[in-house]
């Protein structure tokens, strides 16, 4: 009878596991699909397969599943950004350096246990990234601006040409470049019948790199009179 209890209690646990797993699963590809403001609670339930009351039961509010859905994967890439960046700085040649940075950044920003997880919370990242909420500003504000930072500096003693202001610019603009290609609008397959596709990420930042690199090269701008 006891074996039978512990083997029942484990079964619950795992059961248990696996709708909050479902739940999380179901709503970051709804959120990455149509927005986190145009996707209610009972979508997800449906989605999941699980009543609207176990979303309560396990997350409390729509805020905080968001919040969890956004942060077990961001964690990952936000860890994965530092462990590349230590490896980057013991690049001895400045220029490969920059670029080893640089491709660090990118690449991490796709990170996943599956192609299919890394895409579909690439796309996630894209939306957050454009909904202007304090929820998605202190959402990708906890999770990235301290490495960012250490990207930032990083940057800053590879570049000594750029003062701060400009290395920021610059990192604003591979912001621009990273997001919009996450993002798939399928603007880009269209205007070159399909010859260039951000689906495959990992490829594009192989053709994005060189454009980034010399974003960050370029000279200083002369000041406006």
């Amino acid at each position: 009878m006891a074996v039978r209890g512990v083997a029942a209690k484990k079964t619950a646990i795992a059961d248990e596991r696996s709708a909050s797993e479902r739940m999380l699963d179901a709503a970051e590809r709804l959120f990455a699909e149509q927005g986190m403001s145009e996707v209610g609670l009972r979508a997800i339930s449906a989605a999941a397969n699980v009543n609207l009351a176990s979303i309560s039961y396990h997350f409390g509010s729509k805020e905080a599943l968001v919040e969890e859905v956004f942060r077990r994967r961001a964690t990952k890439i936000a860890a994965e950004r530092d462990r590349g960046l230590d490896l980057a700085l013991q690049e001895p040649d400045a220029d490969k350096r920059l670029e080893a940075i640089l491709r660090v950044f990118l690449e991490s920003g796709f990170a996943g246990d599956t192609p299919a997880d890394a895409a579909r919370f690439a796309k996630l990242r894209a939306r957050i990234n454009t909904e202007d909420t304090a929820l998605a500003r202190r959402l990708l504000s906890e999770s990235f601006d301290a490495g960012s930072r250490r990207f930032l500096a990083a940057l800053g003693e590879v570049l000594p040409h750029l003062d701060a202001k400009q290395i920021g610019w610059r990192f604003h603009a591979m912001l621009g470049v990273m997001v919009y290609t996450m993002a798939n609008s399928g603007r880009i397959q269209s205007l070159t019948n399909g010859e260039c596709d951000p689906s495959n990420y990992l490829a594009a930042v192989d053709q994005l790199l060189p454009v980034v690199v010399a974003i960050f090269r370029s000279d200083a701008p002369p000041a406006r009179r």
